[in-house]
């Protein structure tokens, strides 16, 4: 099968880029010498996980619970779910962990805290240290890193952070600087658990960004990261990556034509309306188009408009439009988080228009 005869839009994942960046996420590690648990939220499919686990302790990080029983159910027990838990979902947890998987938790609540400590499932716990995003965490010198502490009693293994305003940062010398004080801010906590007479082990931090650009990660017991496995525009104009890293595409068709554009079957729901790029030095739109083979052949041909199922390609003069009604491209997205997330499969390829595998993905909670 060939990527001309698929039903559009799909979505494309070029398996020798993933692993290109996975070779370079490994490098990075051992320049750290952090082991990685990698994120799923991304890629949410068995298939990339046993790629980006390989050569790690095997351990993991995800989203969503969804995403922990689907890991679990393929044999990948160690799981990190890094949202703050609620106490109504506990009960799905416990019955994971009697199942044989091995979730982790994260709280910056007093009252989760005393929640989970009533289960009769132990189940080891961090604590979520704001390390400067300001979206969940307590800080590192605060009365509540202690308080939760004696809350969560035997639950407590360490402490956990994300640094989830590096995407705010331009310039690899600003990168490094956001992940000294995610370090710095993460491990301080840490020391003061211990210090008061708690248990610290695990010292878990990272960003794509600021993985790839730390100068180094010392008391820091594991880094998390993940769209550095496909990488997107945005990654690109952050320098996680160069544009030749981005290995998810969105195969559309076109559907119509008018001078200086074109009309396509990816609308909002097959690329998202994540705008991420329209702050950085080069505005994408709602995606870069390529030619079939990924190629960036039209120049800065941006997806400018996107309606529920329609996008609306404008193409710079001097790039003619020789696409016909029916014609297929791909998209690079902005976020390919938020691009995936619609979709519930990969066609893969390995740097051709050839489909060697379909890899399923697991959505919702």
């Amino acid at each position: 099968m060939m990527l001309e005869d698929l039903p559009t839009p799909c979505l494309v994942l070029d398996r020798g880029i993933l692993r290109r960046n996975l070779r370079g996420m490994a490098a990075n590690l051992r320049r750290l010498n952090v082991p990685l648990r990698p994120h799923m939220k991304t890629a949410k499919s068995i298939d990339v996980a046993r790629l980006a686990i390989e050569g790690q302790p095997g351990g993991i990080t995800v989203s969503t619970l969804a995403e922990a029983a689907y890991f679990a159910g393929h044999g990948i027990t160690d799981i990190l779910y890094a949202v703050g838990i609620t106490p109504q979902k506990l009960d799905q947890v416990a019955k994971l962990n009697a199942a044989g998987a091995q979730v982790i938790l994260i709280t910056d609540d007093p009252e989760t805290a005393s929640a989970i400590a009533a289960c009769s499932h132990l189940a080891r716990t961090l604590i979520e240290i704001d390390s400067g995003e300001e979206r969940g965490g307590v800080s590192p010198d605060s009365a509540l890193l202690l308080e939760l502490a004696v809350r969560l009693g035997r639950n407590l293994a360490g402490v956990m952070t994300h640094a989830g305003h590096s995407y705010e940062g331009r310039g690899v010398h600003e990168m490094a600087r956001i992940a000294e004080v995610e370090r710095t801010t993460v491990t301080r906590a840490a020391e003061r658990l211990r210090a008061a007479g708690f248990r610290a082990d695990t010292v878990s931090a990272g960003s794509s960004p600021t993985v790839r650009h730390a100068e180094h990660f010392d008391g820091v017991t594991e880094l998390r990261a993940g769209v550095y496995m496909f990488g997107d525009l945005f990654q690109a104009e952050i320098e996680t990556h160069g544009l030749d890293a981005i290995a998810v595409t969105v195969l559309a068709s076109v559907i119509g034509r008018r001078p200086g554009r074109i009309l396509i079957d990816a609308g909002g729901l097959a690329l998202s309306k994540d705008r991420s790029t329209q702050a950085a030095p080069i505005d994408y739109g709602f995606g870069l188009a390529l030619d079939i083979a990924g190629r960036p052949v039209y120049g800065k041909a941006t997806v400018r408009r996107a309606y529920q199922e329609h996008g609306v390609i404008e193409f710079d003069s001097g790039y003619p439009i020789d696409l016909p009604i029916g014609g297929k491209l791909r998209i690079a997205p902005n976020h390919t988080c938020m691009t995936a997330a619609a979709h519930d499969r990969y066609f893969v390829v390995d740097g051709n228009q050839q489909v060697a595998a379909v890899w399923q993905r697991v959505n919702g909670w």
